[in-house]
């Protein structure tokens, strides 16, 4: 993310000039692989972290566990 020592923020990639410089002070900012065209992150930097997967393993076990509850008082409720 570019950051701009004279305005002390950082920039979004979008909003910064067509030449890559800061849109409040025209300071020509450094900016991150592939940004400046718009072309966004690359393929490395946009991996899904593992912690993710994990509260999705978690959420998917614990919605199972609903079903099999949701299915037994069902079943209770008919006998």
């Amino acid at each position: 993310m570019p950051w701009c020592d004279p305005c002390d923020r950082f920039y979004n990639p979008n909003t910064l000039l067509v030449d890559g410089s800061c849109p409040r002070c025209s300071t020509v900012l450094d900016v991150a692989d592939g940004a400046a065209d718009g072309g966004g992150q690359t393929a490395s930097s946009s991996k899904i972290p593992w912690h993710f997967w994990v509260v999705l393993v978690l959420v998917a076990l614990y919605l199972g566990w609903r079903v099999v509850q949701g299915i037994w008082l069902a079943v209770q409720a008919i006998f």
